[in-house]
């Protein structure tokens, strides 16, 4: 691999985590959202779907994650 498609890997890396920074800002957000319901409300259809959503999140970052690993190993 060339200098060229290096530099732009290393710039791909940066981008990914910075959207790592930004959906671990929501992450947390929606954590303390789901935090601050009461436990009744928490087993509702609406907590159990922010759950999901928190779910989601944390195995998005996970996969960005991997992501930037990969292309470190390059």
């Amino acid at each position: 691999m060339n200098n060229i498609r290096r530099k732009q890997l290393a710039k791909s890396i940066e981008k990914i985590n910075e959207a790592i920074q930004y959906v671990t800002g929501v992450l947390e957000e929606e954590n303390e959202a789901f935090e601050n319901i009461p436990e009744g409300l928490q087993e509702s259809e609406r907590g159990e779907t922010m759950q999901e959503c928190i779910d989601t999140l944390e195995s998005m970052i996970s996969d960005f994650e991997d992501y930037v690993s990969q292309l470190e190993d390059m």
